[in-house]
């Protein structure tokens, strides 16, 4: 699109909006930005070329005044506001970032989408396309924002984008080369109302592809298996459960690629660092985006037997008396927090709680009941968190009046032997900006506590 001497209007003034400002700047347009908070409450909003007049901060912008050509929404924006509303009942296109940083973009796009796994899973390819020594972005919804990084690529480059609902649901005409979908299960409901909503987002990371292209999908997951009526793509399957006859699953303890009547070995999982059956899943997807993308078992292989757990999802923050700390603050959803219980043989100190999606935790905290030990309740959920494992008959259930108070009781409880996991099942937004503070400061909290770096 020429964005020369269009008006378009920003919403979202955090990482995602200054990086689509910055682009649509140096793509001739005119830019306004918009954001519910006022300008003292915003972090470098200084260092962007906008003077006052194109600034709508602590206030919502008339449409009628600015008259754009284009709205871009940053993912935390709903698209539900009145003024976004309005702005589409007159016909004015409203993209989300990623349409703005991809669309037109020629090197090779692989996107990753699902409800658990997207940030392991995207790094993990990520380092498998640096393994091809072609130039490589890895950026979206890790936390770095597209639009600020791609412009430089070429067609012999490649951008790993984790991409999630509120990123898909208003793209238009992107259109991912390789496409990744992990599973399905409730999140974000407070967001998209139903699950059918939720499901429908996730399906467009596939609707633009062409028969060129291709969708690694989770036969596992029946909802995602049938995806595959959804994309003109290639299709290829991973699968834990089941030997599949072509695709990527398991030969015994190996992890190998089959086709027709042939397997091929990539790796046996018990040299991975990545624990769970949860990552066995992300690893084969990646696989499936490694051969695609032409490298040799072999180096797919290396780069598997070096892949560390990334931040703040199952990250090892150290063993100190005997006692194991595991920092998953990225589990803001039950299904992910009972991946993560799942992984672990030892007796289970478990810290959550949060602010709640809207999302049962009943599950949850009956997988809780069979592998923890301790239960310590934290923040905004813990009233409710409490109340549904009490209904269960869960014998150890702690309230804690703030983090650090849930940490000092988590370690309080722990023995040698035992895992202390913060895996919130929440997001952190009651006490919180991120999932990344919430984890930064477990680690800290911890570590302080025995007195090691």
């Amino acid at each position: 699109m020429d964005f020369q001497g269009k008006k378009v209007l920003v919403v979202g003034a955090g990482l995602s909006g200054q990086a689509a400002v910055g682009k649509l700047l140096r793509s001739g347009a005119e830019v306004f930005l918009t954001d519910k908070e006022p300008k003292d409450k915003l972090q470098n909003i200084e260092k962007l070329a906008l003077d006052d007049s194109h600034l709508r901060l602590g206030k919502e912008p008339e449409i009628e005044l600015i008259k754009p050509d284009l709205l871009v929404l940053s993912p935390g924006v709903s698209p539900q506001l009145p003024f976004i509303q309005e702005a589409m009942s007159k016909g004015i296109p409203v993209w989300s970032e990623v349409e703005l940083a991809l669309r037109d973009l020629p090197a090779l796009k692989i996107g990753v989408t699902g409800s658990n796994g997207k940030t392991t899973t995207t790094t993990l390819i990520g380092e498998l396309a640096k393994a091809t020594g072609r130039p490589t972005i890895v950026a979206g919804n890790i936390g770095i924002a597209l639009s600020g990084l791609v412009d430089e690529l070429k067609e012999d480059g490649i951008v790993v984008a984790e991409l999630s609902s509120f990123q898909l649901e208003l793209i238009d005409r992107m259109q991912v080369n390789i496409a990744v979908v992990l599973n399905l299960t409730p999140d974000h409901l407070d967001r998209h109302g139903t699950m059918e909503a939720y499901v429908q987002a996730k399906a467009r990371i596939l609707e633009n592809q062409t028969f060129e292209d291709l969708a690694v999908l989770n036969w596992d997951d029946p909802l995602i298996r049938d995806f595959k009526l959804k994309t003109k793509a290639r299709v290829r399957y991973f699968s834990v459960r089941e030997q599949l006859t072509d695709g990527i699953c398991l030969r015994g303890k190996d992890i190998v690629v089959r086709h027709a009547s042939q397997a091929t070995k990539i790796i046996g999982y018990q040299e991975l660092l990545l624990r769970g059956s949860h990552n066995l899943e992300n690893v084969m997807a990646a696989v499936a985006a490694g051969l695609e993308m032409g490298l040799t078992v072999e180096d797919i292989a290396k780069v598997l037997r070096e892949f560390r757990p990334v931040k703040h999802r199952q990250e090892i923050v150290g063993k100190f008396n005997d006692i194991l700390f595991i920092n998953d603050s990225k589990a803001t959803n039950p299904d992910s927090a009972i991946k993560a219980l799942q992984s672990y043989e030892e007796p289970i100190v478990l810290i959550a709680g949060g602010k709640n999606k809207g999302l049962d935790m009943t599950e949850f905290l009956l997988e809780a009941k069979k592998r923890v030990k301790s239960l310590v309740l934290v923040g905004e959920a813990a009233a409710e968190l409490e109340r549904v494992a009490r209904s269960l008959n869960m014998q150890r259930v702690l309230r804690a009046g703030s983090f650090e108070d849930a940490v000092a009781k988590a370690i309080g409880e722990a023995e040698p032997g035992d895992v202390v996991l913060l895996s919130p099942a929440c997001t952190s937004w009651d006490m919180f900006k991120s999932y990344e503070i919430r984890g930064e400061l477990f680690k800290e909290l911890v570590r302080n506590h025995y007195s090691e770096p």
